[in-house]
């Protein structure tokens, strides 16, 4: 069973955030929070409090279950460009120069390694000569 989280319209370049966000694609998600809880990055502590929101819905979709004993990992992480704010900058002789604020999306989805797991079909032995 996995679950989705998304942070729109954050304040930062989406290159600045794929940075982080590389660092804890594939990971399990207790790893992911310790590796977040410590980098200096200002999009780490967003990531942060992104990956927890997912925590939290996976919670809401599978009420009997404990997220401890689920073995959740990130299944997938990925950040799109947001909407651009264009400023103009004053330049000498009477020029301006363009000023782009870049913002950025966020999605993450986690999954239990359990649910992950699926079971082929046995191939049966008996007719092969």
């Amino acid at each position: 069973m996995e679950a989705v989280a998304k942070l729109k319209n954050v304040p930062s370049s989406p290159r600045k955030m794929r940075l982080v966000a590389d660092m804890i694609r594939g990971q399990k998600v207790s790893k992911a929070l310790g590796i977040l809880r410590y980098q200096p990055q200002g999009g780490a502590a967003l990531l942060e409090k992104l990956l927890l929101s997912a925590v939290a819905n996976w919670q809401q979709k599978n009420e009997g279950e404990r997220a401890e004993d689920a073995d959740l990992y990130v299944k997938t992480i990925f950040v799109d460009g947001g909407r651009m704010l264009k400023r103009l900058r004053p330049a000498p002789q009477g020029r301006g120069h363009r000023i782009r604020k870049r913002s950025n999306h966020v999605t993450i989805v986690i999954e239990s390694a359990a649910g992950a797991l699926t079971i082929a079909p046995e191939v049966s032995t008996e007719n092969a000569a």
